[in-house]
């Protein structure tokens, strides 16, 4: 049995710059982090005596025979990708914050799952390796509209400046920061739940289909992420970084009209009202989770402006993904498509056997 630890991450900045039709051609930059909430994939090999080969708990139950029936698109192709289409498996999904909530949680559920499947096969992977594989499987196997950052944030952790090259390749920057401007950085960001969940692939085909005619605004969002470099380093005060999410807000909503809402804009006004500094709608808009950046003597004003919402406190975390259970397990001898009919007749026989042994 393995059971994998994957965070979901924070986007501060570049956001819509990490889209391959758009790096391969400009390049791209974001500034994120991983935080301390996490998506937990258990997975073992299930043994044969049960009357379907795969069994899949996540918001859903599934018991699938044949794993091209599996309706979950994620799984399905993780397990055709590494060839599991005879072994199977028991994978149960939970997650410390919901799906289609902006805070990457689809890429971490790809990265959580295929690392411990390699782990189930006793093969180790680097995490480089590791997210150019899921990049691969979420937006050429599963044909999602993704961009490349959450893959990366999920597997390495840490806050890092991402840098996409013209060249597809991937670079990863850990940023240095000292500690008290780290903790200052977690003191001001607040963090709360909209309610309002959406499909982000949705989202992002009403902006990704033309980034040509967005390319102002997206060479001012990855100039932001240099800009946000330079206040993490301490030339400026860590309040800046509120007033740079709301500018890196404002020009984001401009890329698609699905972007934000009446809803999100009044829950986000009544926050700067409040006396939040500045922040952002995470992920690709729509709902979500709403970052804010809010001073000490504000936060009581913010809290109780948005009493509506659901706080969640947090902090970032450097750990990325990782295995925090392994226990060796043999392989039950697999029973063939051909046979799997024949040995259920036979276990039925026997239990109806014994029924009348017994009465």
């Amino acid at each position: 049995m393995i059971i994998s630890r994957t965070p979901f991450r924070i986007s501060f900045f570049g956001g819509g710059t990490d889209y391959p039709c758009w790096y391969n051609r400009h390049g791209g930059a974001v500034l994120s982090s991983s935080i301390d909430k996490y998506a937990y994939i258990t997975c073992r090999y299930l043994p044969p005596f049960f009357t379907k080969r795969h069994r899949l708990v996540y918001s859903e139950i599934e018991n699938k025979q044949d794993l091209l029936d599996i309706k979950h698109p994620a799984i399905r192709e993780c397990l055709k990708y590494l060839n599991f289409s005879k072994k199977g498996l028991e994978i149960i999904h939970q997650g410390d914050l919901p799906a289609r909530s902006g805070m990457g949680s689809s890429s971490s559920f790809v990265v959580g799952l295929i690392i411990a499947l390699y782990a189930l096969k006793g093969v180790y992977k680097n995490k480089y390796d590791l997210f150019n594989e899921c990049i691969h499987i979420e937006q050429n196997l599963m044909k999602e509209v993704v961009g490349s950052q959450d893959q990366v944030a999920a597997a390495v952790g840490g806050l890092n400046l991402i840098e996409f090259q013209k060249n597809n390749n991937i670079n990863v920057n850990p940023i240095p920061i000292t500690k008290n401007r780290i903790n200052s950085l977690n003191n001001n960001l607040e963090l709360y739940f909209t309610g309002l969940q959406r499909n982000a692939t949705d989202i992002c085909s009403s902006y990704v289909e033309d980034l040509n005619k967005k390319t102002r605004q997206l060479r001012i969002l990855k100039d932001l992420v240099y800009e946000g470099l330079d206040i993490l380093s301490g030339k400026y005060p860590i309040s800046d970084f509120g007033n740079l999410l709301h500018e890196s807000w404002l020009i984001k909503q401009s890329l698609g009209s699905k972007i934000a809402n009446h809803n999100i804009s009044a829950l986000y006004d009544k926050a700067l009202a409040a006396g939040a500094v500045g922040g952002k709608l995470l992920g690709a808009g729509g709902g979500g989770f709403l970052l804010l950046s809010v001073e000490d003597d504000k936060k009581e004003d913010v809290r109780s402006a948005l009493k509506d919402l659901i706080h969640v406190p947090f902090k970032l975390e450097n750990e990325g993904t990782k295995i925090i259970y392994h226990l060796p397990q043999n392989d039950c001898e697999e029973i063939s498509n051909n046979n799997f009919d024949a040995f259920k007749t036979n276990l039925k026989r026997s239990h109806t056997n014994l029924v009348k042994l017994n009465s």
